[in-house]
């Protein structure tokens, strides 16, 4: 089931939902109860997670998987 954003029209407060694409969507905003929620437009991510490291120059996938870049010796550079 993939995770959805909605944005409270009334207090601005941001949430998640995790929904089935066939159910009604009737959400209302955690922090003050309102129903007049819109969905957001969200990024795409598959196998990654927010600590990821640093940019480097040699990783072909970004940011670098592991902390060894950090000290020079990218394990992806040729």
């Amino acid at each position: 089931m993939p995770i959805f954003e909605y944005k409270c029209n009334k207090c601005g407060h941001v949430m998640e939902f995790l929904e089935k694409t066939s159910t009604p969507r009737k959400h209302t905003c955690e922090q003050c109860g309102s129903s007049d929620v819109n969905k957001l437009l969200s990024g795409f991510a598959v196998g990654r997670s927010k600590a990821t490291g640093a940019a480097c120059e040699t990783c072909p996938s970004g940011p670098c998987p592991s902390d060894i870049c950090q000290a020079g010796s990218c394990p992806n550079s040729f």
